[in-house]
């Protein structure tokens, strides 16, 4: 049954019956608990099909888990390998950045057998099987001790020409829109008529 705080429901008239909304309601709870913690008092999920089988049940907690699974996967990608950190112009290049991106989380789940675990003392021994991408993330810099890389030393870089000094820029970047409907000189008009109201 919803309520005034539901959503879409804020402004349902004061002398009217709220709606009851029929759905197929479900309970989630442990089969068994960790010695030393307490019980799980289990998580209630609704959903709009009010015949909902078995079967369909199974299906609705089980995409649900799997929803679960991939927020916390966009929230590593974002925090942790900083999926939203470059401020890039071109939409290829964001798209280009993304798979970078999914190609490290790759290459993290490879290296599980190689990363020995950076866990802090109060953090239970973890299998490589079972070891999260943010386990082995901890561990990459252990595992660069041990494999060292093909490549030769970095060489200095030599300076760059740059541009001269009081030349204009002549490859600026791209702007886009933004979305504004009016124009600067159409703001400078409306500004004049303003000022000419105000001194009238």
């Amino acid at each position: 049954m919803v309520h005034r705080g539901t959503g879409g429901f804020g402004d349902w008239p004061p002398g009217r019956d709220l709606p009851v909304i029929e759905g197929t309601l479900i309970r989630l709870a442990a089969a068994r608990r960790r010695s030393g913690c307490r019980p799980l008092e289990g998580m209630w999920l609704w959903a709009s099909d009010p015949a909902a089988g078995p079967a369909g049940v199974a299906v609705l907690w089980q995409a649900y888990l799997r929803r679960f699974d991939l927020e916390h996967v966009f929230r590593f990608i974002k925090s942790r390998l900083g999926w939203n950190r470059p401020l890039l112009r071109d939409p290829a290049a964001a798209d280009r950045w993304t798979w970078l991106l999914l190609a490290c989380c790759a290459q993290l789940r490879l290296a599980r057998g190689l990363t020995l675990l950076a866990r802090l003392p109060w953090q239970p021994r973890t299998p490589p099987a079972a070891m999260t991408p943010g386990q082995v993330r901890a561990g990459v810099r252990r595992a660069r001790e041990i494999l060292g890389t093909p490549a030769s030393p970095a060489k200095p870089p030599a300076p760059r020409p740059r541009r001269p000094k009081g030349t204009p820029n002549k490859h600026k970047a791209p702007r886009y829109p933004v979305g504004k409907t009016t124009t600067t000189a159409s703001r400078r008009a409306e500004r004049a008529r303003n000022g000419a109201k105000k001194t009238g």
